[in-house]
């Protein structure tokens, strides 16, 4: 009997295993066949002379709703949402410049410049005022976007952006500087031309896997020789993470070296953009904490986000246990905040 008792114990072990590391690996894929089912489709248009790639909703009668996503991804990063999304809005999900399939232009590898380019991209392309919601620089974005060109934007959600926190020099002491940052100049300085190889191997994450570490990288680095074609996935890595490294064979390297160099936000000025923000607004604060070596482990810290709340006149700040991509770890409530901007937006309207 207790050996039986044990043959189901490790049988029960072996099924919850095998389906928590499924779930590692598919979960996105998943995401993305409901949200073509939800009718989602992929289309192009040429802005200002460059290429942005984009998913688009079903249409209908509700308003817009603009997704830009965060460095490192593409517009599938939002799978999760999308189908939820597209029954209050009329969906566009954007593949910033670098990422995915819209150009590669280093020389617009600016905030302002992809910001210029986003608005055209409403005015010619969806020619409404959208919702904007915007992931980390996609953030950054959405903010320059509701604050540059406010005759565009109805309202906007800002999902864990780091505002004030990619300005050099205190950049070097965040998480995304000494990552993936470094790791694209490094990788651009290298002479190296196996991005996919080298973004893996050069992850700052290692340093949390201790001895362990060196295994992982050669085991990854062993299964892309095998199979170049296929992204360096791992099963015992989260969804999201797993969901970048596919996004990672399509990134230009230049649009993290943007950061490392700050060129990226030449011409931005992060205090007066969200001053003359006019659109209610929605600050998402994800979880962050300092490391030993002093270095943010987040997007911003507590004293960040109340700044940036100050200087947007009509803010609401959320706040949500889960890591930096909340739309990924958190879909539902991810959801329910941007619907209820579309609420908030129509009770500025009554009240003005």
């Amino acid at each position: 009997m207790a050996a039986r008792g044990l043959t189901a114990l490790g049988l029960s072990a072996l099924a919850f295993a095998g389906g928590w590391a499924a779930r590692n690996l598919k979960t996105y894929d998943l995401a993305l066949a409901r949200t073509r089912r939800a009718g989602f489709t992929e289309k192009q248009a040429v802005i200002n002379g460059s290429t942005i790639h984009y998913a688009e909703g079903p249409a209908g009668p509700n308003p817009p709703l603009l997704l830009i996503h965060g460095q490192g991804v593409d517009w599938r990063s939002y799978a999760r949402v999308l189908p939820a999304l597209a029954t209050d809005f009329t969906v566009y999900a954007v593949d910033v410049h670098g990422h995915g399939q819209s150009a590669r232009t280093p020389s617009k590898y600016t905030a302002e410049a992809i910001g210029s380019d986003l608005a055209r991209f409403v005015e010619d392309v969806i020619r409404a005022r959208v919702v904007v919601s915007g992931h980390s620089s996609g953030g950054q974005l959405a903010a320059w976007l509701a604050g540059h060109r406010p005759d565009l934007v109805r309202a906007a959600v800002l999902e864990d952006p780091p505002l004030f926190t990619t300005l050099l020099p205190r950049a070097e002491k965040t998480w995304n500087w000494v990552d993936l940052a470094t790791t694209c100049h490094t990788y651009l300085e290298s002479g190296e031309t196996d991005w996919p190889a080298y973004s893996f191997a050069h992850q700052k994450l290692w340093d949390f896997f201790g001895d362990g570490a060196a295994r992982i990288v050669r085991g990854g680095l062993a299964r892309h020789a095998k199979h170049p074609d296929r992204p360096i996935t791992l099963l015992f890595m989260p969804p999201s993470w797993n969901d970048m490294q596919r996004a990672l064979e399509s990134y230009d390297p230049h649009f993290g070296n943007a950061f490392y160099t700050g060129t990226w936000d030449e011409g931005f000025d992060h205090e007066a953009t969200l001053r003359k923000i006019e659109a209610p607004t929605t600050l998402i604060h994800a979880n962050w904490k300092y490391g030993d070596d002093g270095v943010l482990q987040g997007a911003i810290d507590a004293d960040d986000a109340q700044r940036i709340a100050s200087l947007i006149s009509n803010v609401e700040v959320v706040r949500v246990d889960s890591g930096h991509n909340v739309h990924g770890e958190k879909p539902t409530q991810f959801t329910e905040v941007v619907r209820a901007i579309k609420d908030r937006q129509l009770d500025s309207r009554v009240a003005q």
